[in-house]
């Protein structure tokens, strides 16, 4: 094979590589659901800093057992009370729940994302 044909083959094998990762994005049961704008960056703030503990789509487990699974958290309290929790900081008896504070933007965007998990 040429040189020329190798950097061509290359480019575009990396492309359809992207174009397969996007696809199984976008076909995920969580990008299925329309979210809002807001919801869609609470989506990003729980995956980059909860999903670790918690589960945060409709379906699976939470990788650590004991950190409950975002999707029942409005089956025990309406969850637009946490808003004042994330905005001045979740503080647990949990050794291993780290305290978050969030300014009052991420916090609502992380509510309506929880929202959308109730439905």
């Amino acid at each position: 094979m040429s040189q020329k044909m190798q950097r061509v083959t290359f480019p575009l094998m990396a492309f359809g590589l992207l174009v397969t990762q996007l696809l199984l994005a976008a076909t995920s049961p969580l990008a299925a659901q329309t979210l809002s704008p807001a919801a869609m960056r609470g989506s990003v703030f729980v995956r980059v800093h909860c999903a670790q503990c918690h589960a945060i789509g409709k379906v699976g487990a939470s990788p650590l057992s004991e950190a409950p699974a975002f999707r029942t958290l409005h089956l025990r309290y309406p969850v637009e009370s946490l808003q004042e929790s994330l905005t001045e900081g979740i503080v647990t008896g949990h050794p291993s729940m780290p305290e978050f504070r969030l300014d009052p933007g991420q916090a609502s965007d992380v509510i309506d994302y929880l929202k959308s998990l109730g439905n």
